[in-house]
């Protein structure tokens, strides 16, 4: 069941950091999915450096978690890819 959480907060973060972050970035349910699981693991980083214990289970702390890394996440994408088709 754990699991099926992951990837409905994956999925929602996701959305919500693709709705956030302008410009473009890689599409479709997959890619969501993979953006908000990915961010929920850097944002779970960023927590437990920072000394907060981790978000666990579908509440809103951890669709925020994840949220978040899922920015940090697309941030970084659009920093890199624009580097390589600008040269």
């Amino acid at each position: 069941m754990e699991i099926l959480f992951w990837i409905l907060v994956g999925l929602i973060a996701g959305w919500l950091a693709k709705a956030v972050v302008p410009g473009p970035e890689p599409s479709g349910f997959f890619w969501t999915l993979i953006i908000g699981i990915v961010g929920a693991f850097i944002g779970g980083l960023l927590y437990w450096a920072l000394g907060y214990p981790p978000a666990r289970g579908f509440n809103l702390g951890s669709i925020f978690m994840a949220f978040i890394g899922a920015v940090i996440l697309l941030a970084l994408w659009k920093a890199f890819t624009a580097r390589r088709t600008a040269a």
